[in-house]
């Protein structure tokens, strides 16, 4: 929300944007000017979220860091992460090629699956008339995630791109025939 990045034509990483307390720019201050993200090289992709990041390198690793509320980095834990972690999973069976953060909760292609995790809707904690905003990890409830969990496309489901909204996701899927 206070924080942009962007990758140059080498793969660099930089970041830039107000520093908060949950909002981790490396080791840089405010960053009024783009400041390099030392800990990643040959990037492909970068991905901001409300307060946290993450990058895609040019071999399929992903890194996470900043907050990590609702698990949104993906570590396990829920942390705040202060440089880049790599994402491991053991779901995992391909490089990542795809990344986009939401403003709690994060998704990626690994292969041709989407793998989501962090704010589910906490467990129906955020109400609104009754009604829980979740359902943005895609995978039928409102809980939370630490880890990437794998979302269930259906037969014959290839996924193509993935986008995080505030609260929601949204992915383009090429379907096979029998």
């Amino acid at each position: 929300m206070l924080h942009s990045a962007c990758i140059d034509e080498k793969g660099t990483v930089f970041m830039f944007g107000q520093k908060t307390e949950k909002v981790v720019l490396g080791r840089s201050n405010d960053a009024p000017r783009p400041s390099v993200v030392e800990e990643i090289q040959f990037s492909e992709e970068v991905a901001c979220g409300g307060y946290h990041t993450c990058a895609v390198t040019d071999r399929g690793d992903l890194y996470s860091w900043g907050s990590n509320e609702n698990g949104c980095l993906g570590l396990g834990g829920t942390g705040m992460v202060r440089f880049p972690e790599v994402v491991r999973s053991s779901l995992f069976k391909l490089p990542v090629s795809k990344v986009s953060c939401g403003w709690k909760h994060t998704a990626v292609i690994s292969g041709e699956d989407i793998y989501t995790w962090g704010w589910g809707g906490a467990n129906g904690t955020f109400f609104e008339e009754g009604h829980s905003s979740g359902g943005q990890l895609g995978h039928g409830n409102d809980v939370d995630y630490c880890e990437p969990m794998m979302v269930e496309l259906g037969k014959n489901a290839r996924a193509v791109h993935v986008s995080c909204g505030f609260n929601h996701t949204g992915a383009i899927l090429e379907y096979a025939e029998n």
